[in-house]
């Protein structure tokens, strides 16, 4: 214990930050190697070092070193690979006392407040509940490689089957998101390649449930290292069905697990595949805590669906939570309390009872139309992405859906979505709305939403990248399938279309131009187009503030994404946690933004609608009216809060003290403040 050396240090810290074997004839002519003179490594010249992997996670590093020169062999390489996975093994299980510190330094009493973000929205309560305890493989090497290959095979068919039968069961028996997802999960379960691995890992030796452990650990190490954020993402859905098959091959009763689920259960892991949420009895769920997690990944599209509370990167948390620790999940601001104190959790005991009493007036309130104290109209609606959304439609009493995002479907779908298909899909869409009027926002893939199926390539600033409609108009089939299946869905119904990311006047022309031939090739079909058609541009792209003019002359409407707009005025990442903060809807800069895109599009009589968070947030909401707009679009839980602030507002007070303060133009006034003040002494709700 004299030498020690950071992660990407010399070769063993090189194979610590790769995850991979390394085999030299020659080890100090290595560009990585580092000479400490306390080792005496110098007399060495070949070398061996691969890591000790459990879940993924590198737990050390073993090497061999020889006296002569010496090239090592697979086998050699692979009986190495064996032996670190015993040693990670007897880590995990404790039996190496000294060097099993998973736990080392973590107090598991205190209570615990940490910070993640939002998958899902909402308040849960409840106890925690460690979705797949950690399964410890005692049983390493095999007698009989034969009979550990026909185990494999037998598991493998066991937990095929089991997802296939899943798929007949309840709403999965039907077409829809859920589908998709599982669709998608089904595809991994049958990949030959997956069992090929395992097959081989059985050959040097191990037995199956061995084979299933170092497979799974290889494969998370190597995805977790990659850019793309599609394959992290899908990690999630393999390592599920790995534990799905190492539960199978130890006589691990999976359905037991889940059926004796307790009331008001959390459950706390550190991924999860859909597949394992849909498992569990969701009466008695009340939130989902996970140490990884993404927005757009499968567990949180189907967490939202099922409308429970769910925060992603808490990191650690399965390491220091115990199952049965009281536990809260603020999915309002992205955060977890473990073992709260009585304070914090009365406090938010009585959070519940006030958002439950709360929702109670919103649900009162619901069917009145949203009119100002001065009898000014607010158009209150959604924003949604998938068919399991539209029920809240009247849920929340929003009068439509302002944004429809298309690109969920294709990023649930494991192949890319045919125009019959999608046909069906946006017709499943118009008729679950009815009446209500729907704005589908064209395919907005690319940045933080890859498809699986598209090869994006590496990009220093993906948010400023190939994504939205540049991608679209560069694979103008993509874009002309989808107008084309929109078309035929709205035969004989009013369609409107807004497309995204639009930077320049003359790639809205190019849009409308795809539109124009799509109209005529169903006409030649004897195809009845929609009975009305409007086209829409999205403002979020700094540029087209200056060629609003010129872009109003040509479109039916607009619809600003507050989200990137601001992102891109004030140049800060909105998903970087280290810069929360540094910027504010109500700057009065994005206010004369927003302002001078009211007035320019008011100019031309060209209807707006605001589809990014500030319109959800009704402090937020009081001042894009006050600045005249008259259209908002939001998540279905905003729509109860901000059509209270429409009830309780006097617009034209509003109007005056927010164009007074542009008017002065001082930037030292926080106007954020200046609008709560405003809102205190005139009564107006915007909690």
């Amino acid at each position: 214990h004299q030498t020690s050396m950071k992660v990407g240090q010399g070769l063993v810290g090189t194979i610590a930050a790769e995850a991979k074997p390394l085999s030299l004839e020659e080890a100090q002519t290595h560009p990585a190697f580092a000479y400490f003179p306390e080792t005496g490594e110098e007399i060495y010249h070949s070398f061996l070092g691969v890591p000790i992997l459990r879940a993924g996670n590198t737990l050390g590093v073993l090497t061999v070193q020889n006296k002569t020169q010496r090239i090592y062999p697979e086998e050699e390489v692979e009986a190495l690979q064996t032996v670190a996975m015993v040693v990670a093994e007897l880590i995990a299980s404790g039996e190496l006392g000294q060097v099993a510190t998973a736990n080392a330094g973590v107090d598991l009493v205190k209570p615990r407040h940490e910070n993640g973000i939002i998958l899902a929205e909402g308040i849960g309560l409840g106890y925690v509940v460690l979705h797949e305890p950690r399964i410890v493989v005692k049983n390493l090497i095999a007698d009989d490689t034969e009979f550990e290959i026909n185990r494999l095979k037998r598991a493998i068919d066991s937990v095929r089957g089991a997802i296939d039968e899943m798929m007949l069961k309840g709403e999965l028996a039907s077409s829809g998101e859920h589908r998709d997802i599982m669709e998608a999960y089904r595809m991994f379960a049958h990949d030959r390649s997956w069992f090929s691995k395992m097959r081989e890992a059985i050959q040097t030796g191990l037995t199956a449930e061995a084979a299933v452990e170092r497979v799974q650990s290889d494969t998370r190490a190597r995805f977790m290292r990659s850019s793309d954020a599609y394959i992290r993402d899908r990690l999630h859905d393999l390592e599920d069905l790995g534990y799905r098959l190492q539960c199978n091959l130890m006589g691990i009763d999976l359905s037991k697990r889940t059926e004796q689920l307790p009331d008001n259960a959390v459950l706390v892991a550190r991924h999860m595949g859909p597949a394992a949420l849909l498992d569990y009895n969701q009466k008695q769920l009340r939130g989902l805590v996970l140490e990884e997690g993404a927005i757009t990944s499968h567990v949180s599209i189907v967490a939202r669906a099922l409308g429970f509370p769910a925060v992603g990167q808490i990191h650690g948390i399965t390491s220091y939570a115990e199952p049965g620790d009281p536990i809260i999940v603020d999915g309002t601001n992205g955060s977890i309390y473990l073992r709260p104190t009585v304070e914090v959790e009365a406090a938010y005991a009585e959070k519940v009872r006030f958002r439950a009493r709360r929702q109670a007036q919103y649900t009162a309130q619901r069917d009145k139309p949203a009119v100002t104290k001065d009898n000014v109209p607010v158009s209150l609606n959604l924003n949604a992405g998938l068919l399991v959304d539209l029920p809240h439609l009247k849920e929340a009493g929003a009068e439509g859906v302002g944004l429809f995002r298309t690109e969920l479907m294709f990023m649930v779908s494991p192949r890319l979505l045919s125009v019959a298909s999608q046909t069906r899909q946006y017709t499943q869409i118009l008729d679950a709305a009815g009446d209500a009027p729907i704005t589908f926002r064209s395919l907005d893939v690319g940045g933080d939403k890859p498809l699986p199926y598209i090869k994006f390539g590496a990009e220093e600033n993906p948010a400023m990248g190939w994504r939205a409609i540049r991608l679209t108009l560069d694979r103008p089939a993509l874009m002309r399938a989808q107008i084309r299946a929109m078309l035929k869905a709205a035969s004989g119904r009013s369609l409107k279309i807004m497309f995204p990311m639009v930077s320049h006047v003359h790639e809205f022309d190019r849009c409308k131009a795809h539109v124009e031939h799509e109209k005529l090739y169903l006409r030649k079909h004897g195809i009845a187009p929609p009975k009305s058609l409007q086209l829409g541009a999205m403002v979020e792209v700094p540029s087209v503030l200056w060629s609003l003019d010129a872009l109003c002359q040509k479109v039916d409407f607009l619809s600003v994404g507050t989200n990137d707009l601001m992102q891109f005025i004030f140049a800060v990442d909105r998903g970087n946690a280290r810069l929360h903060g540094r910027i504010d809807n109500l700057h009065l800069t994005m206010l004369k933004v927003m302002q001078h895109i009211m007035i320019t599009a008011s100019r031309h009589n060209v209807p707006v609608t605001v589809c990014g968070e500030m319109a959800g947030k009704p402090l937020d909401a009081m001042a894009l009216l006050a600045l005249g707009y008259r259209s908002l679009s939001m998540s279905p839980s905003s729509v109860g809060p901000v059509k209270a602030m429409v009830l309780g507002l006097d617009v034209s007070l509003a109007e005056r003290l927010v164009l007074d303060v542009l008017a002065r133009n001082e930037e030292q006034i926080d106007m954020r403040k200046v609008l709560a003040d405003f809102a205190h002494k005139h009564r107006v709700s915007v909690a």
